[in-house]
């Protein structure tokens, strides 16, 4: 999976949020909000990335069981997908 070309990632007031630029901005109307762990996944998506390659990075980077990093990147990968985010 790979995020779509024109949006970028901001952090604002220590909080991580998803914007359209260009002509993205006339398809998409609004922001996507993430935290610490959402924008870490979004970094790795924007390059491209499977479900199994979020999880393991999530993994080593975080205290975390693999469990619960499971469930945090599939909440990941559903909110873009109903927001359409990925090519």
């Amino acid at each position: 999976m790979k995020i779509k070309d024109g949006f970028v990632l901001r952090e604002v007031a220590g909080s991580y949020v998803v914007v359209p630029v260009g002509k993205r901005a006339d398809e998409f109307n609004g922001m996507v909000h993430l935290n610490e762990t959402g924008a870490f996944f979004w970094k790795m998506a924007e390059k491209g990335c499977t479900r199994k390659e979020l999880i393991e990075e999530g993994f080593n980077t975080y205290e975390v069981c693999e469990d619960d990093i499971a469930k945090d990147v599939d909440r990941f990968i559903d909110t873009l997908t109903a927001n359409n985010l990925f090519d």
